[in-house]
Formats: structure tokens, C-alpha cells, sequence
């Protein structure tokens, strides 16, 4: 039986910025149905390498880019999918949240509102839904026509989430969705990420080892724009291959 198709999948990916490399031959091949964390020191590439999956770097300036980068099976690059269609597919929460100026209700929503849903009933299963699977609709299921920017800070990362989901894509990318949390807020939002591998694929950026630890079922050790390891992450933490890994992850580095 042949292995099943990765929800992502990136082969000898150079990419950069100003003709300077930031990743340096990356193959990297993300499991459907997953959490794969993606881990390493600053600046060694990790945000770069998420955010090529939806051509989030397209826009910045001298960003160039080589190699093959597959998102639900399909080039991201097909001039056949449009930018719009894809970040449907491979939807994005940023490092701290945005919400937009608006309800909680037409935060949900407004991805779907923008693809021309009109219906009612369905739109309010959308509501619900997505509010559930980001672990937010008991807490606000008596106020969605309330600011958005009146909720606490990580309960607008978690309608964020909310907001990606309503748009039912296949992938989720994270980058650094905790950082701006606190401790309590960041456990709320671990607990809906783990619950996310029901409903999509997560790649998720942390620089918070304990953290990729707790929710990630896989994890790729980035450094200087290589992919030094990835595996397991149980199996990684544990028995590291690599020397590198092992001295990142037991804080030996450098």
C-alpha cells in the first residue's frame, strides 16, 4: 500500500530574500490529520519556510524563491489556483491576533460572507461549528454581536482560529500563535490546537520547546535555513539523531 499523500510538502526549497538564502534545500514532507511543529533558534528560517505554503512572502520585498512546494497535492504555484482559492485551503493565524473591527459574529464569518454564502441556516452552523472547534463558543455564544476587540487577548487568538476554520480549510498554518498570551490564555489555546487535528493539518511555529512538546504529534529542527531532523516528536525529544537537535533541545546550544 502506498504511503499516504502529504497535506504539504516542500522539495529542495531555496528561498530568500535580496539574492541571501534563508532556506537552503528543504524537503519536508507534513502528514495529513497532524500537528508538525517547526523549531529552531531565530531567524533560522521557520516563518519563512510557513509561510511559503500560502505565499505569504510573494508581497516582500526581493523575496525569490526555487523548488517544488505542494499544498493538498497541488502546486501552490499553479497559475490555475488563485491566491484566493489557496488561502482558503491553507488557512493562517499570525503571532498576535487581529481581529477585525467588527462582531465576533462577522469575524466568523467573514470568509465565507467573501465567498458568496448568503444562507441563513448555513452560515449560523458555520458560526457554531467554528466557534466550537476553536474551544470559544461557550464563552461567547450569548454576546456575537459584541466588538470583537472587547474579548481578552487570547480569546481573540482563539477567534482568529475561529475566523480560518469557518472558511473549512484543509491546512492550518501557526506562526507563533502563544507568543503574545499569557501563561492561562496560552494553555486555552494548546488545548484548541491539539483538538484542531480532528478537523485540519497544523503546522505550527513555536520557539517554545515545552510547548512543541505538549501538542505536536511530529517536529522539524530548523537551523541557519537547513532541516537538520524531523520525526516523531516524542521520539526526537527522547533519542535526538542529530547532535544539533540534541543540543537545542537540552539547551546546550551554541
Amino acid at each position: 500500500m502506498s504511503a499516504p499523500r502529504p497535506a504539504l510538502e516542500a522539495v529542495n526549497l531555496v528561498a530568500g530574500f535580496a539574492g541571501q538564502e534563508v532556506l537552503r534545500g528543504i524537503d519536508l514532507a507534513v502528514p495529513a490529520r497532524r500537528i508538525t511543529a517547526l523549531i529552531g533558534p531565530s531567524g533560522c528560517g521557520k516563518s519563512t519556510l510557513l509561510r511559503c505554503f500560502n505565499r505569504m512572502n510573494d508581497h516582500l520585498a526581493g523575496f525569490f524563491r526555487r523548488g517544488r512546494l505542494n499544498a493538498s497535492g497541488r502546486d501552490v504555484y499553479d497559475p490555475a489556483w488563485s491566491l484566493e482559492e489557496l488561502r482558503f485551503t491553507v488557512g493562517m493565524v499570525f503571532q498576535k491576533p487581529n481581529p477585525f473591527p467588527m462582531s465576533i459574529r462577522d469575524n466568523v464569518l467573514f470568509g465565507p460572507s467573501l465567498a458568496g454564502v448568503h444562507d441563513r441556516a448555513a452560515l449560523d452552523t458555520t458560526l457554531e461549528s467554528s466557534l466550537r472547534h476553536a474551544n470559544l463558543w461557550d464563552e461567547v455564544k450569548d454576546r456575537l454581536d459584541a466588538s470583537a476587540l472587547d474579548m481578552s487577548g487570547g480569546q481573540q487568538q482563539r477567534l482568529c482560529i475561529a475566523r480560518a476554520l469557518a472558511s473549512s480549510p484543509d491546512i492550518l498554518l501557526l506562526d507563533e500563535p502563544a507568543s503574545a498570551l499569557d501563561p492561562i490564555a496560552t494553555v486555552r489555546l494548546e488545548e484548541t490546537v491539539r483538538e484542531l487535528a480532528d478537523v485540519v493539518t497544523v503546522l505550527l511555529v513555536t520557539h517554545n520547546l515545552q510547548q512543541a512538546a505538549r501538542v505536536a504529534h511530529r517536529t522539524a529542527f530548523l537551523y541557519l535555513g537547513e532541516l537538520i531532523e524531523e520525526g516523531e516528536t516524542t521520539a526526537m525529544f527522547a533519542t535526538p539523531r542529530e547532535r544539533l537537535t540534541e543540543e537545542y533541545i537540552t539547551g546546550r546550544f551554541g
